[in-house]
Parts: C-alpha cells; sequence; structure tokens
C-alpha cells in the first residue's frame, strides 16, 4: 500500500509541476546511518541476542518490533546499503568522516553476513570469524600448546592429572558466596579509581550490580544508555580472587561499560551519528569491546600490582589468610599463553570433527579445569561460535596497537574507545 500512495503522489507532482520535477535529494552518511540502524534492530528482532545495546529513539525500536523485514528482505536491504555507501563520495572530506564510511561499509558487511548465517549458509571457525569480525585467527594443532602445559605440570607438580592438581591449587582462592558481593564490589571500585585517574568519565555514568546464574558466560554488561550499566555476575561456578579483578576491570572500568560510555558521549550526543546508538554483537565492534576490556586488565593493574591489591585488599574481604599469591600469578601468566588452544578446540567440535564428550575433555586439558567448568565453556561456544576470538586474540591485537602509539598507554587506550576504529586498523 505504502508503494501505491507513494506512486500517486509522485504522479501528481509530475501532473502538478510537468517536466520540471523537484531534484532528489543526494544520498548522506546521516541517512545511511538511520537505515543501518533499522537494519540492525530488525535483525534483532530475528535473531534474540543480537542486538547488544541500544539507545536510540524508543520509536526506531518500536517500528522494528512490530514490523519486522524477512531475512530475505534483510539481506537485500544490507546489500542496498552496501552499494549507497560505495556511491557517496567522500572526496575532500576530513578524516572522522572518511573513516565513519569506512566503519559503516564494515558493520553492514558483517551483518550480511549474520544474515546468511540465519539463513542457513554455514562457513569455517576461521571464515566465519573474518566475516563477522574482521579479522581471521590462526589455528594452531593443539600440541603447539603442549610445552606450555609442561611449563605448567613443573609449577604445579604432584600425582594426578594437571587440571585436577591446578583445580586443587586454586581451590584456596576461591571467594566464599556469602562474600562475593563486597569483593567484587571493592574490586570494580578499584578498576574505577585507576581508570578515572587516566580517562575523563562521564559526569552521570553509573552501574548496578547483580549475582546470576544458568548463563554460559561469567559476566555480562548490559549497556542501557545515558552512561549507565547493568552488570551481571554468573556466580554458579567458583570465582577466584584474580578474577574479581578481571570482572571489574573488563566488564566496568576501563571495559565495557567505560567503552560504550565513551562511544555514546563521542559520537550519539556530541556528533549526532546515530549508527553508534545501536551494538550489534557480532560484528567488527565487538573485537575492539572485547579486546580492550581484556587488555584493560593489565593496563589498570600493571607489572604486580594486581597480585598485590588481591592479596592486601581482596583476599582479607574474602576471609582468605594464606596462599601463595606469587605463584598464581605465575599460573595465570603461563594459562593466558593457552587461551588460544581454544579456537582449535571449537572449530573441530564446530565442524563436527570431533564429538562433546572429546571436545569437553579438550576444554578440561587445555583450559586446566573441571569437567562441568569445561562443559559451561562448551555452551559459551555453541551459543557464541567464533566470536571466542575476541578475547585472546583481540586483547593482544589491541594491546600492541595501544604500546605502539607511545609511551603514553592510557592516552592510546582512550583514543581507542572513542573512536570508529576497525580491527584492521589495528593491524597498521
Amino acid at each position: 500500500m505504502r508503494v501505491l500512495v507513494l506512486s500517486f503522489l509522485l504522479l501528481l507532482g509530475a501532473c502538478a509541476t510537468g517536466p520540471a520535477t523537484a531534484p532528489v535529494p543526494a544520498d548522506s552518511l546521516d541517512r545511511i546511518a538511520a537505515d543501518y540502524v533499522a537494519l540492525i534492530l530488525e535483525m534483532g528482532e530475528r535473531e534474540p541476542g543480537y542486538v547488544d545495546a541500544y539507545y536510540g529513539p524508543p520509536e526506531w525500536q518500536a517500528e522494528a518490533h512490530a514490523h519486522p523485514r524477512t531475512v530475505p528482505a534483510l539481506a537485500e536491504g544490507a546489500a542496498s546499503l552496501t552499494a549507497r555507501l560505495n556511491r557517496v563520495s567522500v572526496a575532500g572530506a576530513d578524516a572522522a568522516t572518511v573513516q565513519r564510511r569506512k566503519y559503516l561499509l564494515a558493520h553492514v558487511s558483517a551483518a550480511a553476513a549474520r544474515l546468511r548465517m540465519m539463513s542457513g549458509e554455514t562457513m569455517s571457525f576461521a571464515d566465519e570469524a573474518e566475516a563477522l569480525f574482521g579479522i581471521r585467527p590462526e589455528l594452531l594443532p593443539l600440541s603447539a600448546y603442549d610445552p606450555v602445559l609442561a611449563e605448567i605440570d613443573a609449577l604445579i607438580p604432584g600425582p594426578g592429572p594437571l587440571a585436577d592438581r591446578v583445580t586443587a591449587f586454586k581451590a584456596g582462592f576461591v571467594i566464599p558466596k556469602d562474600r562475593l558481593e563486597p569483593v567484587i564490589t571493592a574490586a570494580i571500585a578499584e578498576c574505577r579509581a585507576r581508570t578515572a585517574a587516566h580517562i575523563a568519565l562521564p559526569a552521570n555514568e553509573r552501574f548496578t550490580l547483580s549475582f546470576v546464574g544458568d548463563k554460559p558466560w561469567s559476566g555480562y554488561n548490559y549497556y542501557l544508555g545515558d552512561a549507565a550499566s547493568r552488570i551481571e555476575i554468573n556466580a554458579d561456578f567458583p570465582i577466584h580472587t584474580e578474577r574479581a579483578i578481571d570482572l571489574g576491570c573488563h566488564e566496568g572500568y576501563p571495559g565495557h561499560h567505560v567503552y560504550n560510555a565513551l562511544l555514546e558521549r563521542t559520537f550519539v550526543r556530541q556528533r549526532g551519528w546515530v549508527e553508534m546508538s545501536v551494538y550489534p554483537l557480532f560484528s567488527p565492534m565487538s573485537f575492539v569491546a572485547e579486546g580492550s576490556a581484556n587488555y584493560g586488565i593489565d593496563l589498570a593493574f600493571p607489572g604486580d600490582e594486581g597480585t598485590r591489591f588481591e592479596a592486601e585488599v581482596l583476599a582479607p574481604l574474602a576471609g582468605i589468610t594464606d596462599g601463595d599469591f606469587a605463584q598464581k600469578a605465575r599460573l595465570g601468566a603461563l594459562t593466558r599463553q593457552l587461551a588460544r588452544a581454544e579456537y582449535t578446540i571449537a572449530d573441530d567440535f564446530l565442524s563436527g570433527r570431533v564429538a562433546r564428550d572429546e571436545t569437553i575433555a579438550r576444554l578440561a586439558t587445555y583450559g586446566l579445569t573441571t569437567p562441568d567448568k569445561a562443559a559451561q565453556r562448551l555452551r559459551f561456544i555453541e551459543t557464541y561460535r567464533s566470536y571466542i576470538i575476541n578475547y585472546g586474540l583481540g586483547r593482544d591485537t589491541v594491546q600492541a596497537w595501544v604500546e605502539r602509539q607511545g609511551p603514553e598507554h592510557w592516552a592510546g587506550m582512550e583514543t581507542l574507545l572513542s573512536s570508529q576504529i576497525l580491527p584492521v586498523d589495528l593491524l597498521e
């Protein structure tokens, strides 16, 4: 009906004005950005969880909910956006505008890839990661990680399987459930103080904290807009003292909460660039988000500062009176080198080459964890698939880029968190 009415109105206009019809307005990045937001919101109606955050006009969300296009129609919409972006000239434009067009093209491309997946297309792990997040991971054989396991075996000696020995060693650092809230709250407060000393945060920024269960993840930041977040921590499995710092930095400061708040302030509030009011989970944005959130842990607590804060502040709050925190820190540094083994494990499982039980065993071995915790991790992999590259590879890529910018690493981090820098840009 809309098409018929529009055609009728155009015909009336032609009859009234004769040959001298009004020129069609030139397309613009602003118009394309608004249509991009509509595309992402409607995709979110077709795939729950695809939209991680939205704080744009509520009527846009209501329209997407009321009238979502079909997946094939959305795919056509993505193709149209790409064509329109390619036709928009940025000759003579400033660097920010050039980057804006590049950013939109990358995110529309990722949306198109996700729509193909929603239509049933399957890709290899590496192809999928590159299509969605803009970076192609290297998949090494699991044997490449065995020397790291050997180092950990020497660090945590004794009888029985290595994963059991590591679990038993770390059991002495578990935060009792009745002390989780004060420990996590103290960790977040310290992460915030260290971040605020270097980055000017929005005056009204704030968050709420809650503990949940039955989730495939250990922590999640739900950004609500207006510089507010809801941080949820999964309390189903043991949380160790060092993990409190990780969660405080990753989900909060200078991680997801700060990233979203700075993007909102820089682009939505100050420039009116509406594309940044929506966060599609399966997009290049997530590579930067997860990578910077993980690197933010090391940035906020350089050297042995995290270990010292953990031993001097968090352990007493948790009721932990002894334990070799230095040895645990060495264990953590070695465990971090095993992170990318998960990519190979996920690739084998998602392609159907390796069965579930063996995959859980592999995750337990190379993740140095219990079978039930490994099963939870497999649940995450089944849910989010190649998204897992954003953590380890993302952190390493972000760290390398920030440290190439110069000795003022916090300044580089603030630049990244307030920008439309893409994963491919981090490699330059």
